[in-house]
């Protein structure tokens, strides 16, 4: 039986350990200052790192470089460090944990806290063993859709799925803004709104029609639909959108750095 442990057991380390909490081959510990902790708790990190197996950084990125520093004399090449921090590169990783074992870096969104999460993975070290890599696969992707991804790609795929629960929140909240606005009650807007983003979003997984085409169906000659689909055009609210995504992908590159 393999151990995984956490270190930082906020909302997405304690999603992910939640999440992996139904497999029977691995066993769970954690270690957060709070003493908030889901699984076995460890008194330190560097308990945690001499008992786990696979170790996840799920800190705030400013803390990475203290926390590998202080675990390293545990580290071992049988040990696989995961960092979900964002903006921290394989380099830093690497650098930090004194080279003594493998380094993933992930980036998860907070769906992963229902089980619905996309979490991307880079594989590229050298040091990561085939065994080490199809273990972590197999075991996130069980909670959830897993890619892999190269390094060069971790800022862009942040920007869309790591910060997209962001984008897609602000717009359920101006549509229920919009629903109180002509009449509903606050709990039926933000019901609707709900609703509508899960209907549809089912719809699109479940068609085999494009989303432009999907789009289409609901915009019938001179209808309501497309007076406001138009609207949304001459406000460049698509290019919009865009430009917001690329601001992420550039503050995303800046943190790296």
């Amino acid at each position: 039986m393999k151990t995984f442990g956490c270190i930082g057991c906020g909302n997405m380390g304690s999603a992910i350990l939640g999440g992996l909490e139904s497999q029977q081959d691995i066993s769970l510990i954690g270690y957060d200052p709070s003493g908030n902790v889901p699984c076995t708790a460890c008194d330190t990190n560097l308990e945690l790192a001499e008992q786990a197996d696979f170790i996840m950084l799920a800190v705030k990125p400013d803390y990475v470089e203290s926390v590998l520093e202080t675990i390293q004399p545990a580290l071992t090449e049988d040990k696989v460090i995961i960092s979900i921090a964002a903006g921290v590169s394989m380099e830093t990783l690497s650098k930090h944990s004194g080279g003594k074992c493998p380094v993933i870096r992930c980036m998860p969104n907070t769906p992963a806290m229902v089980g619905e999460g996309i979490f991307a993975f880079c594989f590229d070290d050298p040091a990561l063993t085939e065994t080490q890599q199809t273990a972590v696969h197999t075991m996130f992707e069980q909670i959830g859709q897993v890619m892999v991804l190269p390094e060069s790609k971790f800022n862009a795929f942040t920007a869309i799925a790591g910060c997209g629960p962001a984008y897609v929140l602000y717009f359920m909240e101006a549509v229920t803004e919009a629903a109180v606005s002509v009449g509903f009650n606050r709990k039926e807007a933000t019901e609707m709104a709900i609703n509508l983003f899960k209907g549809t979003t089912k719809l699109a997984d479940e068609s085999d029609h494009h989303l432009s085409l999907l789009r289409e169906m609901v915009c019938s000659p001179a209808g309501v639909t497309i007076a406001a689909v138009n609207h949304m055009d001459r406000t460049a609210l698509r290019g919009n959108i865009i430009d917001s995504i690329f601001k992420a992908r550039d503050r995303g590159i800046e943190m790296s750095k």
